[in-house]
């Protein structure tokens, strides 16, 4: 790359600068979007400490590399509910494909499960049973997916969180308009293949705050 007439500094912040732009472009290979699509909550919250709910959380994945994720990385979930039971079901392209179950507070997807070519629809149902905790948080996490590298750690931006809201019995509670799963990010765009998916929309910290019907009062 040449820039006639102009000084090597010029040259060299240009050139940095189009790197940056190449690299934004392009995404990190390691690290894909996950999109929160659909949450189904049985009984509806706000949720009372000792009931049975049963969850279910359908997760997009949005390829920013090679492939739809990395082979090498996983998928960690925990959830907040006692005596929890899991059952997550990949889906390609529609159709059901790897299915796994799981037991207690929390559970792994291999990335190897996740990696197909970026011609591929991948998301993932995350189906959750179990037990509401009793105590005085105004709130209870419902399920927390995080992205893990190859030495286990987290990938920065890659969590999502679906809280559900607590009422206990011994508040009292407001009535409020029906409630809506929120997800507090401008716009997020249906799951599309490679591609398609805005650089800025490349948004994958999600809080999900559930509430229907009732918030817990405060006094």
């Amino acid at each position: 790359m040449s820039f006639p007439g102009r000084s090597p500094a010029y040259a060299c912040t240009v050139t940095v600068l189009f790197l940056a732009v190449a690299m934004l472009l392009i995404g990190s290979p390691s690290m894909a979007a996950l999109v929160i699509t659909n949450v189904s909550f049985s009984p509806v919250p706000p949720l009372m400490g000792g009931d049975e709910q049963h969850a279910v959380t359908t997760i997009a994945i949005i390829p920013a590399g090679a492939t739809t994720f990395s082979r090498t990385h996983m998928l960690q979930m925990q959830t907040s509910l006692a005596h929890a039971r899991w059952n997550i079901q990949v889906i390609i392209d529609g159709v059901p494909a790897a299915q796994q179950s799981a037991s207690g507070t929390g559970a792994f997807v291999n990335g190897y499960l996740l990696s197909y070519p970026t011609t591929s629809d991948v998301s993932l149902t995350v189906a959750l049973d179990g037990t509401v905790p009793s105590g005085t948080d105004p709130n209870v996490t419902i399920l927390q997916v995080t992205e893990l590298d190859t030495s286990n750690q987290p990938v920065p931006g890659s969590s999502l969180t679906v809280i559900a809201l607590l009422i206990s019995p011994s508040h009292g509670a407001a009535a409020t308009p029906e409630g809506t799963v929120a997800v507090p990010v401008a716009a997020i765009p249906a799951p599309t293949r490679a591609g398609t998916f805005p650089a800025d929309g490349l948004v994958a910290s999600v809080v999900a705050i559930v509430g229907y019907g009732y918030t817990r009062s405060r006094r």
